[in-house]
């Protein structure tokens, strides 16, 4: 990823990637040559031609020591072709902007930082990161367009998450400056909870068409109640409305992308067999997603009556999958959910019973609040 990718989050950070905390530099206060080219990142890059591992990226490290996979290993299989030794880093060619912290839901799993709806809670709760809602990541987007332009160009791939892009103007503000660049050869992937495809004066299925490939991970936990309960503000009827309404446009593929945590967990296999009852997604169109923090949402710290009951859900679910030939893969990952949720870390002993007893205080308290 230090050859190809640059991520830009909070206040214009810019980091190795969406969760390991290794900064470069910050795009509102320097040059993207400056960035791309600075010592943090050269560190990185000769550590990792190396074949070096950096413990600020424990969360790649802990997924594969449980047997899932990482984002580093989904890198590889997005940019097959790159050979770090041969490779161009000139310009960065996969883009995860986080424009700002402007959202729709206030997700359990989310915080203010990533969610301007999820302030008010924030400040009741003591966890607001400032007194306003929105906080904006790239202050100038005519500037950033301006540093940046001539890797945008040329980009193989823009992610776009949360905030929800998809009620976010530069986010539209970006594609359209592709479009009228000729600029449409990159592939989008969206992390988005799929509740709006219209926003302002924008259609994003119009802009999408000029695109080839458009790929939805719909942020979504749970069915019904207990999905409108985990991401405060989703409407489940719109969001099967908003399904309906894609399914004609081929260069849009669309799967699901749960937060696994422990208040979806156990309900897992139920939101995979009625994707499919409805026909939501393909078989192997599901894509996890290992919540690692806040602690206290962790799987890792149920309590071990919970883990056997998670288990033996699992199971029947493989012989349903058996039953049904589901592909290998997603037998997979929920085992993959297992091993990590099994796995031996700090969160075991008393760290583990502390951090139980802090979810059910910060449940019960949201729940107060959101009553």
């Amino acid at each position: 990823m230090p050859w190809i990718h640059l991520h830009v989050g909070n206040q214009g950070q810019v980091n190795a990637c969406c969760v390991a905390n290794i900064n470069y530099g910050n795009i509102n206060e320097q040059s993207l040559e400056e960035i791309w080219n600075g010592e943090p990142i050269e560190a990185i890059r000769e550590k990792f031609a190396k074949g070096e591992m950096d413990k600020r990226c424990h969360h790649c490290i802990q997924r594969e020591a449980a047997g899932a996979k990482s984002i580093r290993q989904e890198t590889f299989e997005n940019f097959p072709n790159i050979n770090i030794h041969k490779a161009d880093t000139q310009l960065p060619r996969y883009f995860d902007i986080r424009f700002s912290n402007v959202c729709n839901f206030r997700c359990r799993t989310c915080w203010h930082g990533a969610s301007s709806k999820w302030f008010q809670d924030a400040k009741k709760l003591g966890t607001n990161i400032g007194e306003k809602a929105i906080i904006k990541n790239i202050h100038d987007f005519d500037a950033f367009i301006e540093k940046t332009g001539p890797a945008l160009l040329r980009a193989e791939e823009f992610y776009f998450a949360g905030g929800e892009p998809l009620v976010t103007e530069e986010h539209y503000l970006l594609l359209e400056w592709l479009i009228k660049n000729k600029a449409t050869q990159a592939r989008l992937r969206y992390n988005t909870n799929f509740s709006k495809l219209q926003f302002k004066d924008y259609d994003v299925l119009e802009l999408w068409t000029h695109f080839e490939q458009v790929e939805i991970l719909a942020s979504i936990d749970a069915t019904q109640t207990l999905g409108e309960y985990i991401r405060k503000e989703m409407d489940w009827k719109l969001f099967l409305h908003n399904r309906e309404k894609i399914r004609p446009y081929k260069n849009l593929t669309f799967k699901i992308s749960p937060t696994i945590s422990v208040l979806n967990v156990l309900h897992l296999p139920d939101l995979y067999q009625e994707a499919l009852s409805l026909n939501l997604i393909a078989p192997h169109d599901f894509y996890i997603n290992l919540l690692e923090y806040p602690a206290y949402y962790n799987i890792q710290i149920l309590p071990g009556d919970k883990k056997e009951k998670v288990m033996a859900r699992y199971n029947d679910f493989y012989a349903w999958c058996e039953d049904n030939a589901i592909p290998s893969s997603i037998r997979k990952s929920f085992q993959d959910i297992v091993n990590y949720m099994n796995q031996a870390t700090d969160h075991s002993g008393k760290s583990q019973a502390r951090l139980w007893i802090k979810y059910l205080e910060v449940t019960k308290e949201l729940d107060e609040i959101r009553t």
